[in-house]
């Protein structure tokens, strides 16, 4: 416990427009070929002047209340100075001085406790293009590339305090963001799409001597896992360093995936560094009261509140409720299950363990799986047709292919056998088979009941009623 890990993080997210942040073309770039959505406002042609997209504004209020920040009536664009292949203005239209909103905070759940995590501001910005470099594996260009599609698409950042502890705590707040995001849909969050990227500044406190490292900020990492890694990595970097006794570097790191180390990019720039002035051809953002209170009676239910009801109204535990509103579209699952079955800890059951580990193997966005899969599924256990272990089986064929339970057990011939004199036929001739055994049991080694219970399932495969076997068996023994 000697050092104490500090993390902010500075999230930036692609707002699901259908247009720029500052004229009209399409938003939607992710496929499209180099450099055709595009125009004179976008790639900086002089002359050319920006028009402030309103949806954009709305996105990022609806996000600003959903993270309980201030709205601030009167916001202002500002201009970002550096320059850089990918920013053909040289300059990067951005929010400092006034930004949209402020003083937020999002609780995250780390290890069954609540832990609040300070947002300091809500800014709008636009995006740069993208650089392709030699060697990558699109182009195999040998030299470097520059896609402008990206610039201009409106983004929101998150800025952070420094309230994060751990790598897995920065995951989590991730995790959280996106989740919300998807509920308010105005945004896919997608990190390997680049519409949700976390930088982080991370530095390390050496309470035994009360010094600090510098900050250093950790970029390109593209996925939640990696953002543990990339953090755990550079925590550790950090910890050697100060026990060397040799000052930490005040740079800026970048992820290396394939070495999984990081790796030095540049010294950290100052904010004075960009020459941060007004935008002289964007008016102020002028939010009224009744705009902001209709924007906030537009939002959904966020997980936070689904979570709490799915406790009281289901009476789920907390970590049940937790994982099923992590993403909206398991939790109205969930609940069309419910209303088919009137089960709900069966329902959590069948898709925390089964449902949800599918879904990240499959990998596949159009659920072929329905509510009515699930109701039938568990009718066929209850009536006895299957067993809890036949219904296992058939769920991942269920999952892939859409067909219903029913039809699958019927194709397979696996329809429970709960015919308590075939199943008494069977465990007869396997008795009679295995008499040194059976002189086992009757000395007091009752656990070899599992062998007789195991002979059965084998000779039926698997589809006999395993209540009735132990009950079948245990009295043909004991007579």
């Amino acid at each position: 416990m000697r050092f104490k890990t500090v993390i902010g993080l500075e999230i930036h997210v692609q707002l699901s427009t259908k247009t720029k942040a500052f004229c009209n073309c399409s938003a939607d770039v992710f496929e499209l070929p180099p450099n055709t959505a595009v125009c004179p406002v976008c790639t900086g042609q002089p002359g050319a002047l920006p028009i402030v997209n309103q949806t954009m504004i709305d996105y990022a209020i609806k996000l600003a209340l959903a993270l309980n920040c201030k709205v601030n009536e009167y916001s202002r664009f500002d201009r970002k100075n550096y320059f850089y292949p990918d920013l053909p203005k040289g300059y990067q239209i951005s929010q400092y001085f006034y930004p949209l909103a402020i003083g937020g905070h999002l609780d995250i759940d780390v290890e069954g406790t609540t832990k609040r995590v300070r947002i300091r501001r809500l800014h709008l910005e636009e995006d740069a293009g993208k650089l392709l470099h030699e060697g990558d594996s699109i182009t195999q260009a040998r030299f470097s590339l520059v896609d402008m599609n990206r610039c201009g698409i409106p983004l929101v950042e998150i800025v952070t305090e420094p309230d994060l502890s751990s790598p897995k705590e920065a995951r989590i707040f991730t995790e959280k963001l996106r989740s919300i995001l998807r509920y308010l849909k105005i945004s896919t969050g997608d990190m390997e799409k680049g519409a949700l990227r976390c930088d982080a500044n991370i530095s390390v406190l050496d309470l035994e001597k009360g010094v600090s490292s510098n900050r250093v900020e950790v970029k390109n990492m593209n996925s939640f896992r990696f953002i543990e890694k990339a953090l755990e990595y550079e925590e550790q970097r950090i910890i050697n360093t100060l026990l060397k006794g040799e000052n930490v570097e005040k740079e800026t790191r970048g992820w290396d995936l394939s070495t999984k180390t990081t790796v030095s990019m540049r010294g950290k720039e100052e904010e004075s560094d960009y020459r941060y002035f007004p935008e002289p051809d964007i008016p102020p953002i002028l939010v009224n009261r009744e705009r902001i209170e209709m924007l906030r009676a537009s939002l959904p239910e966020l997980p936070d509140q689904k979570k709490q009801r799915f406790v009281q109204m289901y009476g789920l535990p907390d970590y049940d409720a937790m994982v099923l509103t992590a993403d909206e579209t398991v939790a109205d699952f969930f609940e069309s299950c419910v209303r088919l079955t009137g089960k709900s800890k069966e329902v959590s059951n069948w898709i925390m363990t089964e449902m949800l580990r599918e879904m990240k193997e499959f990998n596949d966005e159009q659920l072929r799986i329905k509510p009515e899969h699930i109701a039938e599924l568990i009718k066929l256990v209850d009536v006895g047709e299957i067993s809890i272990k036949t219904a296992k089986e058939i769920f991942p064929e269920m999952f892939k292919t859409g067909k219903m339970p029913s039809q699958i057990v019927q194709e397979r011939g696996l329809k429970q056998l709960s015919d308590e004199r075939a199943i008494m036929e069977i465990a007869k001739k396997i008795i009679e088979e295995n008499p040194s055994v059976v002189n086992q049991y009757k000395a007091g080694k009752t656990n070899v009941l599992s062998f007789f219970v195991g002979q059965v399932m084998k000779q039926t495969r698997g589809t006999a009623n395993p209540k009735l076997v132990n009950e079948v068996l245990r009295r043909l023994l004991e007579e």
